[in-house]
């Protein structure tokens, strides 16, 4: 599911609308409680004035007068003139506010109390509150003096300005508190005035100030509440698991921290009405304290009622968070379980059942039960997450139809993958039970056959020989395999389903061949009867040579038997030793190039994206990875090595370590100058030109030689690693560095690097085929690809162990593999040079610039995946004194190398032909190098070497012809060479001799050499064109392609007769295991021919020359 279906499933329509249900809930109980708020709140706080508050210019008692009128003293205060009339306003502002917002259009009655006053105040305070005070006025009550004179005065002042007062307000003039009796009650009235009101100014101002702060803190949580259940309501979900849980996380802190404000207010609240009621209950007169009870009771239960809201909004969308979040890891382990799958379902595709023997059908089986195993455990991996869907679909989420549509599809993948396996399997089974049958049969009939020739004359001339020979055979017959008897029809029914037409072939071979054994088997039992029956005199039996069916197509089995007596038979019988081999092991096999294709160029460019653009993203990428690069190596430097210097350390840090730690870090320092310093700044300077980074990579190439000093430096800087690991230096400075790694990771970024940077270049090669500087990239790569074979050539190298010389001396390591190696001496006894041939001595070979180094690899230095290899030395072989032969007799993959004038004979067996052609080529560029230095010392002392010219390497197009194998060398020495210095002979040589055999010592050499000169010291090495075809009967070595309508196909192992050759240098040749007649060209015939006329001209008598491929002459 990509980010459209996640898109779709994201809000559903049910869980939509109820998360905004409970948003609409949310808004409606916030705008209750913020209309609440606007009625109790006074717009003029208590903080603007409550420094004259508590100066009692002026306070609200509580009581009450006529008309419920609410009373507002004034008393004496000789500083009420000095207050400026703004604050003056406010304070009369504040204090009528409290009761019109409870009340709306509440009269006002104020006690001016100015008994200790004078006339001018009383006049002043009356035209100030006059002119300030905001509310209904319904009466001034005024105190007057009560000195004599203020009283007089007065009284005269107050009867001339009366009209001007009354006009404004009501105000009577009172002589005493007496006359305050009969305006107002004295319950409403303080002990000042002689009532019986209880108040305190100071608790009515701590109460005022508490009441004031809890409603701005309950407005304060109504708009956070608001505010966050918005962000919540209109907040984006992305693609992201990350971003998922981080929004979860910091929506369920925000939740938590605005729960515990709300916790917090209401504790406030609960604390607020407490003494509310308090007070209430000890005066019931106070009207005003049961009104604040009222409001702060009001709005603790609309905040609560906004808490609850919010609650199940948060929950909601909580839910719905998480849901999705569960959906987006459920779906993000779909995706990796189906694209392990699809590679599973690919590698089943690609895994091939058509087999044709029985050693492909178990290397078959072996990858199949390898895949079955892989697919396994990925089936076990998506049952588990088709459970997890099923749990989250048993937990109602809101994807349900989604989540169980994957299930049925990863079911269905892993049902398909499963049956598809077990089909393959079945018939891999099959074939293989089919192959073992005919081996199985094979071997028998091959047993058979030994038998009848092991069963000497001698033994059986008497008539108890006889018997005893019938009954080794009737007990041989009795061991048949079942297979047999039922006929090739009835095998080929029953293994119907698995029969393709190569494994139909070899059922017809197979009972061909048992047919033919049959045959023998009852001649002999004839024989043998009349043998048993009646006693003659011993004669010699010779059996009449049959004419060889079409299709036979082994060669010629003839067992030696006494001192002349000899049963021939026509059948396949390769020899108990050959009969295990592949059918391929004497054929003339052809190695084509060995050279790994670079071409890279793209096919199609997806997009838009032209070359160009795509050069310069691999550009940037190369860039880019370099300074992360180059910053990681400081950070390594300057974070470790450096802070082991530092005497305030980290960590405690062992002495041992600070001394070794250029074996920690090796040469690392180096590397980081020639990059932060050299090589960044250059590939900077490509970004815009990358055709010019070949040049900047050649250019640098030799500094990258550092790297092999830092990679042979690498094991010990590991078993130094591993020893203190552990150590809390690197622990705190990785904590300091805040590095994920440990400092081993970073250890091997240096090698990572050098890897990286072929596969850089191959992507910017790929994108710049025959534009400008391609050359120089081509260059660049070969240099790094060499580099990286030179690193890993030195790191085997450094493993070598009992060499007792400079090592060093030996010039550069060029190629090191490990190969079967069989070793022969000339002068040892030929005991030990038979038991050398069949006991092959696995040996690991080093290839340098002087010298060949023979040792024995060893496996040491720890379990496990820990275990290092180290190689034994055994055997040097100067590179002057060192010849080869490109071709062994009887494996393509065997060559010989020489030494001190065949002294000691290597014979070296490559595991593939590739690697041994690897080998040749550089083993002659060195011998040719060798040869050049020679002939120019030569030259400079006058000497005249033309015969000892040597063929340049191998070109691709001549590799393939030149590489045909030579025969053994025991069957090539006695036939010299009749033109020992033909030009033609020496230019298609096959042996390849020391550079120290030089014109002063060819002729010594004749001993080993059959008379040749030194270039050429076995005739085994005979050239292909010199040898003259004759008609008879051959047994191709190699197949033979039709080129032409009159010519015809020939497959390695086919039977054929050369017949006569025409004027055009074509042989009319006829297949007899193919029914065909045509002409075939002669130099054709020469490479699918040429070991078997070598092995007619070899020395017929030697028993060693019963290999020879030439059946018969016409």
């Amino acid at each position: 599911m990509g980010p459209a279906s996640l898109q779709e499933e994201r809000e559903p329509e049910k869980e939509s609308n109820g998360e905004m249900e409970g948003y609409r809930c949310l808004l409606q109980a916030g705008s209750q409680l913020e209309s609440t708020l606007q009625q109790v709140t006074v717009p003029v706080s208590l903080k603007e004035v409550g420094g004259y508050i508590e100066k009692q210019v002026a306070y609200l008692t509580g009581g009450r007068g006529e008309e419920s009128s609410v009373i507002i003293t004034l008393p004496e205060c000789s500083a009420f003139s000095d207050i400026p009339e703004e604050a003056l306003a406010k304070v009369f502002t504040y204090l009528t506010l409290i009761p019109r917002t409870r009340q709306p259009g509440v009269k006002f009655i104020i006690i001016l109390d100015r008994r200790l006053d004078t006339w001018a105040s009383i006049k002043n305070a009356l035209a100030r509150i006059a002119a300030s005070f905001p509310g209904n006025l319904h009466l001034v009550l005024v105190l007057r003096p009560t000195s004599f004179f203020h009283r007089t005065v007065t009284d005269i002042g107050f009867r001339f300005s009366q009209e001007d007062f009354m006009l404004k307000m009501p105000v009577v003039m009172l002589s005493s508190v007496t006359d305050l009796l009969r305006y107002i009650d004295e319950n409403q009235l303080t002990s000042e005035f002689g009532g019986t009101l209880d108040y305190c100014h100071s608790d009515w101002i701590v109460l005022r100030t508490a009441i004031e702060s809890f409603a701005v803190t309950v407005k304060d949580i109504a708009q956070m509440l608001q505010g966050f259940g918005t962000e919540l309501a209109e907040t984006e979900l992305c693609d992201e698991g990350k971003a998922i849980e981080y929004l979860l996380e910091s929506h369920t802190d925000k939740y938590r921290k605005l729960k515990d404000a709300i916790r917090s207010v209401s504790k406030e609240g609960r604390h607020l009405l407490a003494s509310l009621a308090t007070s209430g209950k000890e005066d019931d007169s106070q009207w005003d304290v049961r009104l604040d009870w009222e409001t702060v009771q009001r709005l603790l239960a609309q905040l609560r009622d906004m808490e609850s809201a919010f609650d199940g909004f948060f929950e909601k969308h909580h839910l719905k968070l998480h849901q999705y979040l569960q959906l987006l890891r459920y779906e993000q382990s779909f995706q990796e379980i189906e694209l392990c799958l699809e590679h599973l379902v690919g590698q089943e595709r690609e895994l091939s059942i058509s087999v044709d023997t029985l050693a492909q059908a178990e290397q078959a089986l072996k990858r199949l039960d390898s895949l079955e195993s892989n697919a396994q455990e990925v089936m076990s991996r998506a049952q588990i997450i088709i459970l997890h869907g099923y749990q989250l679909s048993a937990g109602h989420h809101y994807a349900i139809a989604l989540i169980m549509q994957r299930c049925n599809e990863l079911r269905h993948f892993c049902d398909t993958l499963n049956a598809a396996l077990q089909t393959k399997h079945t018939r891999l089974l099959h074939t293989h039970q089919l192959l073992l049958c005919l081996g199985q049969a094979q071997t028998w009939c091959d047993d058979g056959a030994y038998l009848l020739a092991n069963q000497l004359v001698e033994k059986y001339q008497s008539k108890e020989g006889a018997q005893a020979a019938l009954r080794d055979i009737e007990r041989f017959l009795e061991g048949a395999p079942s297979m047999l008897s039922s006929g090739p029809d009835i095998l080929a029914m029953e293994y119907e389903a698995v029969i393709t037409p190569q494994l139909q072939a070899q059922i017809g071979k197979t009972f061909a061949k048992h047919s033919a054994v049959q045959q023998m088997i009852q001649s002999r039992q004839a024989c043998l009867r009349k043998l048993a029956d009646k006693h003659v005199r011993p004669i010699q039996l010779v059996a009449p040579r049959a004419e060889i069916p079409p299709r036979s197509k082994s060669p010629l089995f003839s067992p030696k038997h006494g001192d002349g007596l000899k049963f021939t038979f026509d059948l396949s019988l390769p020899g108990k030793r050959a009969s295990r081999k592949s059918p391929n092991s004497r054929k003339i096999e052809v190695m084509h190039d060995y050279q790994e294709s670079r071409s890279c160029v793209p096919s199609g460019l997806d997009g838009e994206d032209s070359p160009d653009l795509l050069k310069r993203h691999v550009m940037r990428e190369l860039i880019e990875t370099e300074r992360i690069y180059v910053e990681e190596l400081l950070s390594v430097l300057l974070g470790y090595r450096a802070e082991m210097d530092n005497p305030a350390l980290p960590g405690p840090l062992p002495s041992i370590l600070r001394s070794k730690r250029d074996v920690l870090f090796g040469n690392m320092p180096e590397i980081y100058n020639f990059h932060s310093r050299v090589f960044l700044q250059d590939l900077e300077g490509c970004l815009e030109a990358p055709e010019s980074v070949g040049a900047c990579f050649l250019e640098w190439k030799e500094s990258f030689q550092m790297y092999e000093c830092y990679c042979q430096n690498k094991p010990r800087s590991d078993a130094l690693w591993k020893q203190f690991s552990d150590c809390g230096f690197f622990q705190e400075c990785q904590k300091k560095l805040e590095h994920k790694l440990a400092l081993d990771s970073y250890l091997l970024k240096p090698v990572q690097r050098l890897t990286k940077y072929q596969l850089l270049l191959k992507e910017l090669l790929k994108y710049s085929t025959d534009s400008k500087g391609s050359s120089e990239l081509q260059g660049a790569l070969t240099a790094m690809l060499d580099l990286l074979k030179s690193v890993n050539d030195s790191m085997h190298q450094i493993a070598i162990t009992g060499y007792e010389g400079d090592i060093c001396e030996l010039g550069r390591v060029l190629m090191q593999g490990s190969f079967s190696v069989w070793i022969s001496h000339k002068k040892g006894p030929t005991r030990m040079k038979e038991l050398a041939r069949f006991k092959p001595m696995q040996r690991h070979l080093f290839l340098y610039e002087r010298a060949l180094l023979f040792c024995k690899r060893r496996e040491e230095h720890g379990d496990g995946c820990d275990k290092t290899p180290s190689y034994s030395f055994k055997h040097c072989l100067k590179m002057t004194a060192v010849g080869i032969t490109e071709n062994v007799k009887g494996d393509v993959k065997k060559f010989e190398i020489w030494y001190s004038g065949r002294e000691e004979v290597y014979v070296v067996q490559a595991p593939t032909v590739e690697v041994k052609m690897a080998w040749l080529n550089e083993l002659r560029r060195i011998l040719t190098n060798q040869q050049k230095l020679l002939r120019d010392e030569a030259y400079q002392q006058g000497q005249v070497v033309g015969h000892m010219q040597l063929p340049p390497p191998l070109s691709e197009s001549k590799q393939q012809r030149a590489s045909v194998s030579s025969e053994d060398s025991e069957s090539g020495r006695s036939s010299p060479d009749p033109q020992p210095h033909s030009p033609k002979h020496q230019h298609n040589r096959k042996s390849w001799p020391g550079a120290h055999h030089s014109v002063d010592i060819c002729e010594g050499l004749e001993e080993w050499s059959g008379g040749r000169d030194a270039f050429h010291p076995s005739d085994m090495e005979e050239e292909e064109g010199s040898l003259q075809l004759s008609p008879g009967r051959y047994r191709a070595l190699a197949d033979c392609l039709q080129n032409g309508p009159d010519s015809i196909t020939i497959k390695c192992g086919d039977v054929i007769q050369l017949q006569l050759e025409d004027n055009k240098g074509r042989w009319l040749v006829k297949n007899l295991s193919r029914r065909q007649e045509g002409f075939v060209a002669a130099s054709s015939l020469q490479l699918i021919l040429v070991d078997s006329i070598q092995g007619h001209t070899s020395r017929l008598g030697d028993p060693w020359n019963l290999k020879a491929r030439k059946l018969s002459s016409p």
